[in-house]
C-alpha cells in the first residue's frame, strides 16, 4: 500500500513540477499560481521517491 502511495506522489509530483516550470518559463497558463504549483510539485515528488526508497511494502500496521 505505502509502494502504491509512493508512486501516485512521484507521478502526481512530476506532472505538478512540468507544468510549474512550463508555466514560470515558458507561455502555458495554468489555473493556480506557476510558483506554488512548481513548488507543490517538488515535495510531492521527492515524498514519493522516499517512500519508495525507504518503505517495505506490507499490510502490517
Amino acid at each position: 500500500m505505502i509502494k502504491i502511495l509512493g508512486l501516485v506522489l512521484t507521478i502526481a509530483g512530476g506532472i505538478a513540477l512540468i507544468l510549474g516550470v512550463l508555466g514560470v518559463f515558458g507561455s502555458m497558463n495554468v489555473g493556480m499560481n506557476s510558483w506554488a504549483l512548481s513548488i507543490l510539485g517538488i515535495i510531492f515528488f521527492f515524498a514519493g521517491i522516499g517512500l519508495l526508497k525507504r518503505r517495505k511494502d506490507t499490510d502490517q500496521v
